[in-house]
């Protein structure tokens, strides 16, 4: 039944434990009553109630409970890892309420960890370009984004960054620009305490992490703006 997200089930983590241990369709079939009551419906209220708090945030972000959570099932044409069910479920929230928008909060609610994080992921190329001019040229405006970032705990993730800077950009000689400018995403992320995700305290949790975060996002949709 739809709602206010009231938390996952206590039986969330340890479903998902099953399921990986299990990895079939029959056993799936024959649990999914537990996955939708302790998981998959819960998360749907999450993701309601976040795009309501968003909204009166105004941080520009929403979702909806069919279009917003990636499935469980494992896409494995490509893959060596042939097991069709992913340890963790996770969710977008966007600007457009889809998972192709740029400018997004992220949730993931998996067995190894429980994390969130606001991101510019894998940008087109014009953005992404656009975005390494903007460090370059208005450098007192990324590094004001940096400042407040830090101000508010979080700073950006230098996971996937290039090894050499990419081209037209080998001549920076500030450190911090030459190394921002390496990146391919522009991320910042929250560890969630384990403890919580059975609490509708998550939801504040998450609030204020967005809330953190909003300089990144203002920084990537001023520079979006441009391109556009």
């Amino acid at each position: 039944m739809a709602g206010p997200f009231k938390g996952f089930g206590q039986k969330a983590i340890p479903f998902l434990k099953a399921l990986d241990f299990h990895q079939n369709r029959e056993w799936f079939q024959e649990n999914r009553d537990l996955y939708e009551s302790e998981l998959h419906e819960p998360f749907c209220d999450l993701v309601e109630t976040l795009t309501e708090r968003f909204a009166a945030a105004g941080l520009g972000l929403r979702g909806d409970r069919k279009k917003s959570l990636f499935r469980i099932n494992r896409d494995v044409r490509f893959s060596k890892d042939k097991r069709p069910y992913n340890r963790h479920l996770s969710a977008i929230l966007s600007p457009d309420g889809t998972k192709m928008e740029q400018g997004v909060f992220y949730v993931h609610i998996g067995l190894e960890r429980c994390f969130s994080g606001v991101a510019w992921w894998q940008p087109a190329p014009e953005l992404l370009q656009a975005m390494r001019r903007a460090i370059v040229t208005k450098p007192a405006a990324f590094r004001g984004m940096v400042t407040s970032l830090k101000k508010a705990g979080l700073e950006l993730d230098a996971e996937d960054r290039l090894k050499r800077a990419p081209r037209g950009f080998e001549d920076i000689a500030d450190d911090d620009l030459a190394q921002a400018v390496r990146n391919r995403h522009f991320v910042v992320r929250h560890d969630i305490d384990r403890a919580t995700i059975h609490s509708p305290k998550l939801v504040d949790d998450l609030v204020d992490f967005t809330l953190r975060a909003k300089p990144l996002l203002d920084w990537g949709r001023a520079i979006q703006g441009k391109t556009g």
